[in-house]
């Protein structure tokens, strides 16, 4: 039976894995090409990814929260024109969905050389036989994916009990497995389980209930479970294969998980590694933990880092320890451009713009850019070069359940105030709502990040890498300001910017503040700039 597999794309800008999020199908159901199937997340956002084949789903080859490179199978899709699979219930679906998965590779094919020819091998081809790359970015990488290898049982316990070898394969002799990492490949053609002394040491339901398991293979060993049964038996420490299944079909349910953990006194895995091993044993791919993971002390939690969160660690680390940094502050009377904030908002024709104080410094940073084309640059280090860029995409740092996004405005220099104010408050709602797409998240050239919004007077903004400038916008506040000979009540904020002193020299720095801050103290000035 052919089944298609279909393997991680990259979901833009070259990123080399994804989470995943949760799926959009089960195993039995019948997709069409282009059927939304899965939800994962990027360093950059969540992408829904479609299916580039039409059939039965077959199997989910990876978890709900696991972590999976680009290239890996993901999702496993009978081929709709195979007359035999129109005959096959959703019974026996679940049940055999692990034995039509096998990877071709030069193991797995010498391992079925002598068994009859009952499956067609997985393929990445369509019923035409031409290659699908439905998707951009879809395919197999360049370079060949490894699969992980079968882990050792070789000094499992003396009580486990195995299933008999296949009729007609002859068993062979112990001192041939004994201290061996993997039976040899005649005792793995037609083998639906490791020898007994290979077990030896770990618990073991019943041979009836190991009957009913899939076929293993040396590149797949699958136990019939959801995903969101894996991830529980991931982080319980439990392995799934030693797990006696109380489903239908020898199905492993969530109730069959925790059952063995209590009986058994599981440990859950602590770190990566243990995680990875544990992963590894129930068939599924390397995956991070999604919650917080419990330590030994009580009184501490530890968190994962990973998606946004470890993406913006590793580009604030790069940009820390690469740029060198100069910051530069000036407090400024606003009461004018809060004035002319009030009276946009009353202008009919502008009825349907959200008009706020971003909109309008947003507008003096493109005009001091003007005039300050260095802080609209990079540094490219190989060749020695300072690249002046002649467009202004602006980022706009947001705060998201996810971590911190900087979605961009393009070409925010050359729109009218209409279009700035309709572009900042649709990147902002995509990278809050967690569906920007990540071609919206890169090519700025500046950036303003607004911690005035959390109460806070100022910041020290560290460089978004690759841009040689960024402005921190406190908290606009009615305060004290000396106006002529009088103390009088203003609407006051503090400005910080931050530029790169490899490529900004401190004149140039000041002067693009000073101009920001004469802009917003006095709006009319734009008109001279």
């Amino acid at each position: 039976m052919a089944v298609n597999e279909y393997r991680m794309p990259d979901p833009g800008e070259g990123l080399t894995e994804a989470e995943i999020i949760s799926w959009r199908v089960a195993v039995g159901d019948e997709i069409k090409v282009n059927d939304i199937i899965v939800e994962v997340e990027t360093a950059k956002s969540l992408v829904e990814l479609p299916s580039p084949y039409g059939g039965v789903v077959r199997d989910l080859l990876v978890a709900e929260g696991d972590t999976v490179a680009v290239g890996t199978p993901i999702i496993a899709v009978a081929d709709p024109s195979d007359e035999s699979d129109a005959q096959v219930g959703p019974a026996d679906r679940a049940a055999g969905q692990a034995a039509v998965q096998q990877t071709v590779t030069p193991q797995a094919q010498e391992a079925t050389a002598h068994e009859p020819a009952t499956h067609e091998p997985a393929t990445h081809e369509s019923a035409e036989g031409a290659p699908n790359k439905t998707l951009v970015g879809y395919g197999p990488r360049e370079q060949s994916t490894t699969r992980r290898r079968r882990r050792s049982h070789a000094g499992a316990s003396n009580g486990a009990v195995a299933p008999a070898p296949a009729a007609g394969t002859p068993s062979p002799p112990v001192e041939a497995r004994a201290g061996a990492s993997s039976p040899p490949v005649e005792a793995r053609a037609g083998a639906s389980s490791p020898p007994v002394e290979a077990r030896a040491g770990a618990s073991s339901p019943p041979v009836e209930a190991r009957a009913e398991r899939a076929i293993e293979t040396p590149s797949t060993i699958r136990t019939l479970a959801k995903p969101p049964v894996r991830k529980l038996a991931m982080l319980l420490g439990v392995d799934l294969r030693d797990v006696p299944p109380s489903g239908s079909n020898g199905i492993v349910t969530r109730e069959d998980v925790e059952a063995y953990a209590d009986r058994t006194g599981a440990v859950p895995p602590d770190g990566a590694e243990s995680a990875a091993a544990a992963t590894a044993a129930s068939g599924a791919a390397p995956a991070a933990q999604t919650a917080p993971t419990p330590a030994t002390d009580d009184r501490i939690t530890r968190v994962p880092v990973k998606g946004v969160r470890k993406a913006t660690a590793e580009a604030m680390v790069s940009s820390a320890f690469t740029a060198p940094h100069v910051t530069e502050w000036l407090t400024v009377d606003v009461s004018a451009t809060m004035d002319l904030v009030e009276s946009m908002k009353s202008d009919p024709s502008l009825a349907d713009v959200k008009v706020s104080p971003l909109l309008l410094i947003a507008r003096a940073v493109c005009l001091a850019l003007r005039r300050t084309p260095s802080m609209n640059a990079s540094f490219d280090a190989e060749r020695s070069e300072i690249v002046l860029k002649h467009d202004v995409h602006l980022g706009i740092a947001t705060a998201s359940d996810r971590g911190l996004l900087v979605p961009v405005v393009r070409d925010a220099d050359r729109l009218s105030m209409p279009e700035l104010a309709q572009g900042i408050g649709e990147k902002i709602t995509a990278a809050r709502d967690g569906r920007i797409p990540p071609e919206d998240l890169a090519g700025g050239t500046f950036s303003i990040t607004n911690v005035g919004v959390f109460g806070v007077d100022a910041g020290t903004p560290i460089l978004v890498p690759g841009q040689t400038g960024i402005l921190a916008v406190g908290q606009i506040a009615r305060r004290p300001w000396v106006l002529g000979d009088e103390v009088v009540p203003r609407w006051v904020t503090t400005l910080a910017v931050s530029f790169d002193h490899r490529v900004v020299d401190g004149a140039d720095g000041s002067r693009f503040l000073a101009d920001v801050g004469r802009l917003l103290t006095d709006p009319a000035r734009a008109l001279t700039f």
